[in-house]
């Protein structure tokens, strides 16, 4: 007899399920996480300390990147280095590479 009221709450809690998992793959990548140090990422490539790193040339950015996925326009984009966590279009690591 309760089987609209099971049914509802299964649905809610797929739902809730799915909601915490694509909100686990839009999290943007935290300067201080540790493959973001180790390479070097930061959020605004302008503050990439050239010292450490003299491949940055001004204009190197993700969104300009071969590794980065998000699309023309977007704030940020997945990364293949950083799993399911996101850089900012204007980011920059020392992995960068043209886009061919």
């Amino acid at each position: 007899m309760n089987h609209p009221r099971r049914a509802f709450l299964m649905t809610l809690t797929a739902g809730g399920a799915a909601f915490v998992s694509g909100a686990h793959a839009q999290a943007k990548l935290d300067e201080k996480d540790p493959q973001a140090v180790a390479l070097g990422y930061v959020a605004e490539a302008s503050k990439t300390d050239i010292k450490k790193f003299p491949k940055y040339a001004a204009g190197q950015n993700c969104a300009n990147c071969a590794l980065y996925q998000g699309k023309a326009g977007d704030a940020a984009g997945g990364c293949p280095l950083f799993g399911a966590k996101q850089v900012a279009a204007k980011g920059w690591c020392s992995a960068w590479a043209k886009k061919g």
